[in-house]
């Protein structure tokens, strides 16, 4: 049978599919504070959640062990615990299953022959950004299950942004298998849309450290930050040395998220006006295209959900919204890399 056949295509396109449905689901998780509902980690038996009343309370017992419980649901009842322990468990549930998704064909077709040997490598590259990933989300429920009551930013920034590469990676390679002509048409072009992609990968980092610090729930106007000021008291400076408030402080972390977005349209603007001076194919004008059309979608999911204060379904619309940017982003550098 042929090597890196269609087969091994659908098998990575599915990974995709997969990943986005994780990252849908996390998003979910974290917007609904359930991240923290189950404190300890059992990889095998933590698969199958409290069959009867017994080890739902048992389940609730150990939860108000938690400063999650002691500092901010003590008000929680059972049924209460209940809700957000559902998404907490999903949301490991599907990463149990999308480990077993890349293993278990991964194996099937290393028996088999169907891979070659530069698939192989790209592969196991990809198994071990999913361990990573994995062993991320357990040290990211930890940092929360010590005295503050919140999962640790950076660790949030580190679990959600391994999960785009994952994802981003995981679509490179079938696109590897999908189009065998590739070739560099203008390199300046090419390392302008890796600049693009670049970024945008900071802009989801900075995206979740708005979501790990909460900063979407203050500054919930637009286009200033407050009401009626523009540079006097813009972002309010909660910690010192000042640099810190860009990286730790709420106010200021969400300065350089809009600040971030608007460097992200700028320069997806620039790609869109260069690139239709050039020669392209069907494929290279559908990916800048697509470019420009989801930046302004994505752009207004991110000021829509600061001016409604961060309801759930608008944040998760532009979680995924920046998932399919940054879909079409790799789409597109890989239709003008070699």
């Amino acid at each position: 049978m042929k090597k890196d056949n269609k087969k091994v295509i659908y098998w990575l396109l599915t990974g995709c599919v997969l990943i986005f449905t994780m990252v849908i689901v996390g998003g979910i998780t974290r917007l609904t504070h359930s991240g923290l509902s189950i404190s300890n980690y059992k990889l095998i038996s933590g698969t199958i959640p409290p069959l009867n009343e017994l080890e739902w309370h048992d389940a609730f017992e150990l939860y108000k062990q938690y400063p999650e419980y002691q500092k901010l649901n003590k008000h929680f009842d059972l049924q209460d615990f209940k809700d957000i322990y559902f998404w907490e468990w999903l949301h490991r549930v599907l990463g149990r299953f999308i480990g077993l998704v890349f293993l278990i064909p991964f194996i099937y077709f290393l028996i088999r022959k169907q891979l070659t040997k530069p698939t192989i490598k790209k592969t196991i590259i990809l198994l071990c950004l999913g361990s990573f990933q994995g062993f991320l989300g357990w040290y990211m429920v930890k940092s929360g299950l010590v005295d503050n009551p919140d999962v640790s930013h950076y660790r949030l920034a580190a679990h959600l942004t391994t999960a785009f590469i994952t994802f981003a990676y995981t679509f490179w390679v079938a696109l590897d298998l999908i189009f065998s002509d590739k070739k560099v048409t203008n390199i300046t072009f090419r390392n302008l849309v890796r600049f693009g992609l670049l970024i945008l990968l900071l802009q989801i980092i900075y995206g979740a450290f708005v979501a790990g610090l909460d900063a979407g729930f203050i500054h919930n106007h637009w286009p200033l930050m407050n009401e009626s000021q523009f540079m006097h008291n813009t972002v309010y400076i909660e910690q010192t040395p000042i640099y810190k408030n860009f990286i730790e402080g709420k106010s200021g972390v969400q300065f350089v998220h809009r600040i971030l977005a608007y460097i992200v349209v700028l320069t997806i603007l620039i790609i869109w006006r260069k690139g239709r001076k050039l020669k392209l194919n069907k494929h290279q004008k559908n990916g800048i295209n697509l470019l420009l059309i989801m930046v302004g979608v994505q752009f207004l999911l991110g000021v829509l959900t600061l001016l409604l204060h961060v309801p759930v379904w608008l944040g998760v619309a532009h979680q995924v919204g920046a998932f399919v940017l940054l879909s079409i982003m790799t789409f597109t550098l890989h239709r003008f890399s070699k």
